[in-house]
């Protein structure tokens, strides 16, 4: 009988560290305890993306009980349509959908010609791994759209019942979903003024925490777009596969087509060290920097403020991250930023924030 040598088998110090190192990590991306983790991995057989589904596949439709009557809930899930289907007809939302984002009568007006041309977006990690109060801060996402009316809205951090509940509360939206298990990245696209053309998902191949680029190409007011979200690898010891994932996504800004105007936006975990060390093509610029560096909107992830997540400590970081690479054939119109705000700074009645991340809010005209 044929024996393994001890020296292929893996000594008990480095499977332990190992195992360590997957428990911090499943920590991190859950917001659980050591305890939840090493249950869930040892259940998985130590492969973290089967133990994260398994974590995330738990019934979660119970923090939007609130909003769903028992009949609703009895109802059996539409199925989700493939992340490349077009639209082919305008449909009719379900009756069970209330449209928490169209404009009440009062608040109707007709915009002026310069705002009708503008495009503005809102980007967004609405952190639905965090359950606590997740119904009503859903519902305070949704007054953020009726009050800017964002074109196309970046979202990062969503779960399958945030999705469900978005389809239902803001219909006179596009949801584009960047994946279907666990925890993804997602776009919203005012169906009136945004028309999809097609859509793909992009997966960054070392990735430890499901990560990946869902892009859409689309057309807005006869003008071809390149709309990109990411929510690249988190925590400070990840910075080599962050800044792989930011080569990618800066590769396919670099190589769209010069007649396409491409926007990135997303919670990118980068620090200003990590993009140094890539660097950003001369065709692409940082929207906060392009409109002069503010500083009442640098801190998109500010634990001195946002009291959402119970930390030991003060960490204010610009993880959440606008990129732009206008259009430069000739003919074709540029788009230009002129407006950056940070959104979701006021509690809602729950005593909590929207999310642990401000959102960002940008317009740009047609130059």
């Amino acid at each position: 009988m044929a024996t393994t040598p001890d020296s292929d088998k893996p000594s008990v110090s480095n499977v332990e560290e190992s195992r360590t190192r997957l428990c911090d990590e499943f920590v991190v991306i859950t917001g659980t305890d050591s305890a939840v983790a090493q249950c869930y991995l040892a259940e998985n057989d130590w492969e973290m993306e089967r133990a994260l589904n398994s974590f995330f596949e738990a019934d979660l439709e119970r923090v939007f009980e609130v909003e769903d009557s028992p009949e609703r809930k009895t109802s059996p899930p539409t199925k989700r349509p493939k992340v490349e289907e077009r639209p082919k007809t305008e449909e009719k939302p379900p009756r069970d959908c209330i449209d928490l984002t169209e404009d009440s009568p009062a608040s109707t007006h007709k915009p002026s010609e310069e705002d009708d041309d503008k495009l503005s977006l809102i980007s967004w990690n609405v952190d639905g791994l965090d359950t606590d109060n997740l119904a009503e801060r859903a519902r305070g996402l949704c007054s953020f759209l009726v009050l800017y009316t964002p074109d196309v809205v970046f979202l990062q951090e969503l779960i399958p019942p945030y999705v469900q509940y978005l389809k239902k509360r803001a219909v006179s939206y596009l949801i584009i979903e960047g994946g279907e298990e666990g925890y993804f990245t997602g776009m919203m696209l005012k169906k009136a003024r945004v028309k999809l053309v097609e859509s793909e998902i992009v997966t960054y191949p070392t990735t430890q925490m499901m990560r990946n680029l869902l892009i859409a190409q689309v057309n807005f007011k006869g003008q071809k777009l390149c709309l990109m979200t990411s929510h690249l690898e988190s925590c400070k010891g990840h910075g080599e596969e962050r800044m792989k994932q930011l080569r990618v996504v800066m590769q396919r800004m670099r190589e769209a087509p010069d007649d396409v105007t491409v926007l990135f936006g997303g919670d990118t975990n980068l620090r200003d060290t990590e993009v140094a060390k890539v660097g950003l093509p001369s065709s692409v610029c940082d929207i906060w920097e392009r409109l002069g560096k503010q500083e009442h909107c640098r801190y998109t992830w500010d634990t001195k403020t946002n009291s959402n997540k119970t930390v030991p400590y003060v960490s204010r970081c610009r993880f959440d991250r606008i990129y732009l690479r206008p259009a430069t054939k000739d003919g074709v119109p540029r788009r230009v930023p002129d407006h950056m705000a940070l959104i979701g700074l006021e509690k809602l009645d729950c005593g909590r924030y929207t999310s642990d991340h401000w959102g960002i809010y940008c317009s740009f005209s047609a130059g």
